[in-house]
């Protein structure tokens, strides 16, 4: 895991109650955990994270359907945490279930100061399979995001939100799972059509399923290939935007989300042969 201040550096870990490995420092805040997350009422009464294909189509069409208040930031750069999942290198297909994957947390404020990170280890609890995202890296991604030193104001994920087959990807069940305010980034839509953003640094364009605006794309340099922003848990897609373009610094991809990418990976090259000894 990460320190506060220092991306990339992994340290030493051990297992945990649930068999997911937390990095030291991510189990030094567990003796304050529960007033740091509030103890929140979800609206949705089962399972967070359903062990079968069926349980979690039946909760996707039940979290596509709840309307939650829309929430705001209060201030131009939110705390925002980023997280992301890697597997095993140089697996093809769509991996299975019981894959060693390694999935890191790093929260930030906007894209000026790291604020805290957290790794942990574990396995897929599904192959990959389009719309089903959240069967196989929901469980991975919440425990990262439960590691860090304090709860975001929003989460941030490399998942769908809204465009989706059902309407509600892993970036809204991760964020409905937290009880927090949640966004998705993504290189392309996974249903949704659109036309390209102007040129500029800002510049959106609508993405549309069914004749509703579902997601957009957007240009966080000028020049480079947009990305497509995804509102999720509470969050529409003009809050969406914003949190986005304010976590953007030089790369194309937001900052919370290429730390996080950059210390899952390290992560997984600090395992042996891809595998944690």
């Amino acid at each position: 895991m990460a320190g506060r201040g220092e991306p990339g550096t992994v340290e030493p870990e051990a297992p945990s109650p649930t068999g997911q490995r937390v990095s030291r420092s991510a189990r030094i805040g567990r003796a304050c955990r529960a007033r740091l997350w509030p103890d929140l009422t979800r609206p949705y009464c089962g399972p967070m994270w359903p062990g079968t294909a069926a349980g979690l189509v039946r909760m996707q069409h039940e979290l596509a359907a709840l309307t939650p208040p829309v929430w705001r930031p209060s201030g131009p750069r939110p705390l925002v945490a980023g997280c992301f999942v890697c597997f095993r290198r140089g697996q093809r297909g769509p991996g299975w279930a019981g894959e060693p994957a390694w999935a890191a947390a790093v929260l930030m404020l906007g894209d000026r100061r790291q604020a805290g990170s957290a790794v942990v280890s574990g396995s897929a609890a599904a192959p990959y399979e389009p719309g089903l995202l959240a069967l196989r890296e929901g469980p991975l991604l919440e425990a990262a995001l439960r590691a860090l030193p304090e709860p975001p104001q929003v989460v941030m994920v490399n998942a769908s939100g809204r465009d989706h087959p059902r309407r509600a990807g892993l970036a809204l069940h991760l964020g409905a799972a937290l009880e927090l305010p949640s966004v998705g980034v993504t290189d392309r839509p996974l249903l949704a059509t659109g036309w390209e953003p102007g040129p500029g640094r800002g510049a959106t364009s609508p993405l549309m399923l069914d004749h509703s605006e579902v997601a957009r794309r957007l240009r966080t340099r000028a020049g480079v290939r947009p990305i497509v922003v995804h509102s999720g848990w509470r969050t529409d897609l003009d809050t969406a935007v914003s949190v986005v373009l304010a976590s953007t610094r030089r790369a194309r991809t937001p900052e919370p989300l290429r730390r996080a990418r950059r210390a899952a990976r390290q992560a997984r090259g600090d395992a042996k042969d891809g595998f944690r000894g």
